[in-house]
């Protein structure tokens, strides 16, 4: 997406890296200005069961990633840590569910880990899962299967499912995983990010403390005390290798991007004190890409992605998104990139419901909430786009080959996920796709960089997943605890 600075006139149109703006501006921006409309957030957002369209019960029920008082998987135990027995851990829906008991169950203590973990076959199920302590999961579908309790559990247990665990046995594929704050397989134990101290510029990864598990900050701790640190390197946790790095020189990124202070969005997930990549439109230029991708999606082929962002960090610039864009940093055309974005922009996909912010798809020259939008859309009503009033949020976007295209958002600490958009896609040029395969974070496909957001996580699948995998995949979310 191109943008243009609201520093003064905003003028020119998403029309790519030809259009006809002045001045050093492009994209985001145009005479009606947008200011106005951005700052609230909505009162009938998904928060409010009804007022937002959410389910007041949602994915995780009373047994879904239930509350033992063990805090152990009915079948599994593992080795108290120095902290004794779990005494917080949730256990997980499937700790006996189709495919097997969990082996590793959880691990107690604040250092103990689990020696097993996952269970045999993703772990969800609605027929077999029962908590150790609670009652029977009403759904099962929660995604964390046999392990979720890893990700929850306040005694710090490891291990279990994760999304990319979910996409793999449903046969669509994460083709990319990016965090900061927690392993997206089970069984990943690598780095999750690499520090740059500013004082000597030298490197450091920060890795999961246990397989499967959180970022261990004290590596972070030690290694920034006294100085600054950025964030150099976004791991991609799949096979791919399809790391991000700050973004090279694009259209409106004339000298690349910036790498994001590591010292900022500094958050809490089930107790684990974590930070985020944080973006700050038009004056942090904070842009992650990798233009050499493996696996990605490219041409017309089916994809999704989802992130989880901080709910009340956005803008109504262009463009704080997460997906599949140019390889080349210029505006290629409709319908040549296909990411997610976060925020409350009016001038190119139009109003959603309440005053954001909202799910959109960036398709390049426009930010769609639904099959219209573009340049100056600002008077498109879009009732279906419900505003996400959350402290943390999913959002969610669905790329099958053909003419559709699917988004959906919700609030990543409760409730499910509401669909704001299933339909075709715009019109014209927008269907067949032609994406070109490179990964963007925080930015535009063509270096926009009006975008304000905080990244958590997020990951980028091969193949379309069914609505059941979306929900699975919400779950997991909302199990790993953000915020708590």
């Amino acid at each position: 997406m191109l943008w243009g600075p609201t520093l003064a006139l905003l003028i020119a149109g998403c029309a790519g890296a030809s259009s006809s703006g002045s001045g050093s501006g492009g994209e985001e921006g145009g005479s009606g200005g947008r200011e106005g409309s951005g700052g609230a957030v909505g009162t009938g957002g998904h928060t409010t069961a009804g007022t937002g369209g959410t389910a007041s019960g949602g994915i995780i029920g009373s047994g879904g990633v239930s509350s033992g008082s063990g805090g152990s998987a009915s079948g599994g135990s593992g080795a108290p840590g120095s902290g004794g027995a779990a005494t917080g851990g949730h256990s997980a829906s499937g700790g006996t569910g189709t495919g097997g008991a969990q082996t590793g169950g959880h691990a107690g203590g604040s250092s103990g880990s689990a020696s097993g973990g996952s269970s045999a076959s993703g772990g969800a199920s609605a027929s077999g899962g029962s908590s150790a302590g609670g009652a029977k999961g009403s759904g099962g579908m929660t995604g964390s299967g046999g392990g979720s309790a890893g990700a929850s559990g306040s005694a710090g247990s490891s291990g279990g499912v994760r999304p990319c665990d979910i996409y793999q046995t449903a046969g669509t594929p994460c083709v990319a995983a990016h965090s900061t704050v927690r392993a997206l397989y089970g069984a990943y134990s690598g780095p999750l990010y690499q520090l740059r101290r500013t004082s000597d510029g030298t490197t450091k990864d920060v890795p999961v403390s246990a397989a499967g598990g959180f970022a261990d900050i004290s590596v972070q701790t030690a290694f920034c005390m006294g100085t600054k640190c950025t964030i150099s390197i976004l791991y991609d946790q799949t096979s791919n290798k399809n790391n991000l790095l700050k973004s090279p020189v694009a259209h409106w990124l004339t000298s690349g991007g910036t790498e994001a202070d590591a010292s900022q969005g500094q958050i809490t997930v089930s107790g684990h004190t974590v930070h985020g990549i944080y973006v700050t439109g038009y004056s942090s230029n904070v842009a992650y890409r990798n233009n050499a991708t493996k696996g990605v999606a490219k041409g017309d082929q089916a994809e999704s992605m989802y992130m989880v962002v901080d709910g009340k960090r956005f803008s109504d610039q262009c463009c704080f998104d997460y997906g599949n864009a140019e390889t080349t940093g210029n505006d290629e055309g409709n319908g040549t990139m296909e990411a997610v974005y976060f925020g409350n922009d009016i001038t190119w996909g139009g109003k959603g419901q309440g005053n954001g912010p909202w799910v959109a798809g960036d398709l390049e020259n426009g930010v769609f909430k639904s099959d219209k939008g573009g340049w100056q859309s600002q008077n498109i009503s879009v009732p279906s786009a419900k505003s996400i009033v959350a402290n943390f949020a999913t959002a969610m976007l669905k790329g099958p080959s053909g003419n559709h295209f699917t988004l959906k958002g919700g609030d990543a600490q409760s409730g499910t996920l509401t669909t704001m958009w299933d339909g075709v896609r715009p019109s014209p040029g927008y269907s067949p796709k032609v994406l070109q395969g490179a990964i963007i974070l925080g930015t535009g496909g063509d270096g926009s960089n009006g975008g304000t957001g905080t990244f958590f996580e997020g990951a980028m699948t091969m193949g379309n997943p069914t609505d059941s995998v979306d929900d699975q995949i919400h779950a997991n979310i909302v199990a790993a605890g953000y915020g708590k």
